[in-house]
């Protein structure tokens, strides 16, 4: 179970392939904190660390996970935002957030605003996912509001915290984005289909 408030970056080290699954190589800046078999959230992808050495850990993505996310576009070098699981009592500062992506989202239009940013996201309907205004979504792991909603798009506002502290920073028109709707939204619609 995670919040959707990022603790960090990750950053992309190696890349191996190891038959249909990719393991990746990662620095953080609290590898030291973590254990072997911890569940730990990268772009908002609930993974398992299945190695440490130092201040690098690795996690193996498989085929499925590689399929349905944007972690097969990572490369070298770059950024992923990582949060760990949240420990039973602590406070649920973002929603609920099981870790595991829906589908993907492009980024179609980025609008910078004075003190914020407004990204436009846009995804296939035919899955069945939504999104309604003021309803919370994760994009790329991080807990965030609807603000404008329609059939198969939707606008997020980014304050400068936020923009600094998670890969948003990187994202440009085009870049595909890993995106866990909201559990309520989707009970809600799998009720409503069985009706």
């Amino acid at each position: 179970m995670f919040t959707g408030i990022i603790e960090g970056f990750g950053v992309v080290n190696l890349i191996e392939k190891d038959g249909e699954n990719l393991n990746f190589t990662l620095t953080s800046q609290f590898t030291d904190e973590l254990q072997i078999d911890q569940s730990l959230a990268h772009n908002g992808v609930c993974l398992t660390v299945v190695k440490l050495d130092g201040e690098k850990y690795t996690v193996t993505a498989i085929e499925e996970t590689l399929q349905k996310t944007n972690l097969n576009e990572l490369k070298f070098g770059q950024q992923v935002n990582l949060e760990r699981c949240m420990k039973l009592g602590d406070r649920l500062d973002g929603h609920i957030v099981q870790g595991h992506v829906d589908q993907i989202g492009v980024v179609t239009k980025i609008d910078e605003l004075e003190g914020s940013w407004k990204y436009s996201i846009e995804y296939d309907k035919s899955l069945s996912n939504i999104t309604v205004t003021k309803g919370s979504i994760t994009i790329n792991g991080v807990s965030l509001t609807v603000v404008d909603s329609s059939e198969n798009s939707f606008t997020v506002h980014i304050i400068p915290y936020t923009f600094e502290h998670t890969n948003f920073n990187d994202f440009e028109i085009g870049t595909k984005v890993n995106l866990e709707f909201d559990i309520i939204g989707k009970y809600l619609t799998k009720l409503h289909s069985m009706h």
